[in-house]
């Protein structure tokens, strides 16, 4: 559905909308989902010495929930494209709350993977949907910029949620990281009820519709540099606190300080690639993406010690922008398949959460340390980088 055709679908009637407390309330939903999500990663020292097992093993519990998400994703969305958007926002966000809650009481390592895929389902449609949304708020040029506030929550979590989980993990447990999101979720639930637009679905909406995204190079060639670009980003961060007492031998009250580091960097990062790309996309995802790669590059080298550790993760959260300016390119070519594009591109970036800690894990388990993660996560970047070049090629070509 386009920006206008999303316009025309709100009611009449209704009072007017305030763009800025409905991308509030959305952003407090990636809030919620960035709190847990980026503090499973942090947590997984403390997951893993309460289960008995070892780190690798634990961080199936990322690679479950990113499951979940590519799961979650593309089925919600198709299966929904008759749903108002509003009472789909609600749906998602109270399902994400619940199965947080059930993973806080997980008894065991089985459980805690069930849960764990479970509470990845909703994600991304909820991002997708939310993107979507707030894209419909502002006008064309400056839609990137409207996403970027509703992904404020994501990476102010990474600032304060995660860090906050993490504290609480240390404190009581690493179920208490996880029984937070069922309060914030909630929250977000009551706001996007009291200020998200009553709107009703497109006419000519259907599922069939939605799957044409799916016979759209220009979507699959997207889909798969977040997939492979991205998966080096998530090989470093999920090894980051593990880095960091391994390695670095920081005091563990230092880790959620040094993990904030990387939320400061995704915030302005986030912030400026969407000035930029809302003034020249294509290049600013170009730029991007040999910058991550640089940086994650240098991650074993930085290892060694506190200062540049600091220095690198903050420059690899600057990076993350990618994310929304990937998201906005699949706005401009998805045509009418726009919930189900923009719900897969969060699967595409699950995908990556899966594949960069897994393929770490590997190096790391094959004896080469925890920083090995970094090389790990430049070969990933370098081949999403080739990927992406691929799609400008092909987009010259249509």
């Amino acid at each position: 559905m386009s920006t206008s055709q999303t316009d025309a679908a709100i009611l009449e009637g209704e009072p007017a909308v305030q763009p800025w407390l409905v991308m509030l309330a959305l952003a407090i939903g990636g809030f919620a989902i960035g709190s847990t999500e980026f503090a499973a990663m942090s947590l997984l020292p403390y997951i893993a010495a309460g289960l008995g097992i070892d780190e690798p093993k634990a961080a199936h519990a990322i690679s479950a929930y990113a499951l979940g998400v590519v799961v979650g994703a593309p089925i919600i969305a198709v299966l929904s494209a008759r749903v108002p958007r509003r009472t789909l926002l609600m749906a998602l966000m109270a399902a994400y709350g619940v199965t947080n809650c059930l993973t806080a009481l997980a008894p065991d390592y089985e459980w805690l993977l069930v849960f764990r895929f479970l509470s990845g389902l909703p994600h991304g449609a909820y991002f997708g949907v939310a993107a979507l949304v707030a894209a419909s708020l502002v006008g064309p040029k400056e839609r990137t910029t409207a996403i970027a506030r509703v992904m404020l929550g994501l990476t102010v979590a990474t600032i304060v949620g995660v860090p906050a989980a993490t504290y609480l993990g240390q404190a009581f447990g690493w179920q208490a990281g996880f029984a937070l999101t069922g309060l914030l979720a909630l929250a977000t639930f009551i706001m996007v009820a009291l200020f998200a637009p009553r709107d009703r679905p497109d006419d000519s909406a259907s599922p069939l519709r939605e799957l044409g995204a799916f016979r759209n190079r220009q979507v699959l060639l997207t889909l798969a540099t977040a997939t492979i670009g991205f998966g080096g980003l998530f090989a470093v961060y999920s090894y980051t606190a593990s880095t960091l007492l391994e390695v670095t031998r920081v005091d563990p009250r230092v880790v959620p300080l040094v993990i904030g580091l990387f939320g400061v960097g995704m915030t302005l990062g986030n912030l400026v690639s969407a000035w930029a790309a809302d003034k020249a996309l294509k290049p600013t995802a170009t730029v991007l993406i040999i910058a991550s790669a640089a940086a994650l590059f240098a991650f074993p080298y930085a290892a060694g010690s506190l200062w540049s550790i600091s220095l690198v993760v903050f420059l690899v959260g600057c990076t993350t922008g990618l994310a929304i300016v990937l998201q906005t390119y699949l706005m401009d070519v998805a045509r009418d398949a726009q919930t189900l594009a923009a719900a897969a591109n969060h699967s595409a970036f699950n995908v990556a959460n899966a594949l960069g800690p897994w393929l770490a894990g590997l190096a790391i388990s094959a004896g080469y340390g925890f920083p090995s993660a970094g090389y790990v996560g430049c070969a990933l970047s370098l081949a999403g980088l080739v990927l992406w070049l691929i799609t400008m090629w092909d987009a010259k070509r249509r």
